[in-house]
């Protein structure tokens, strides 16, 4: 199983995913550089990342927590998400993302 992501220099990297981990922690273990300053606790927004148009429909809706990170961060789009907050499972195979400039 797969997560593409693409890095601030348009390079889409093909990262190996593990079930149940976060994308933040796929991002970190495929060797990108990501901040993520909290550990994945939801409280820094510096995992974001820009998720592909065509795969927001399969992920779960962001809870308040996330939403309220995203609210204080730069350059949030309808895309936005926080990738300490997205869970990998099978049906996210091939899943497609890139990094925001804050997350990095």
């Amino acid at each position: 199983m797969h997560v593409y992501c693409t890095d601030l220099e348009g390079t889409t990297h093909e990262l190996l995913a593990t079930e149940g981990w976060s994308v933040m922690e796929i991002i970190r273990e495929g060797g990108l550089p990501i901040l993520a300053q909290c550990g994945g606790s939801c409280a820094c927004a510096t995992c974001h990342v820009y998720v592909d148009p065509s795969w927001k429909a399969k992920l779960p809706e962001p809870n308040e927590e996330e939403v309220a990170m995203l609210d204080g961060t730069f350059e949030v789009t309808a895309d936005s998400r926080l990738a300490c907050q997205l869970f990998f499972t099978p049906a996210l195979d091939g899943l497609r993302i890139a990094l925001a400039k804050g997350s990095v």
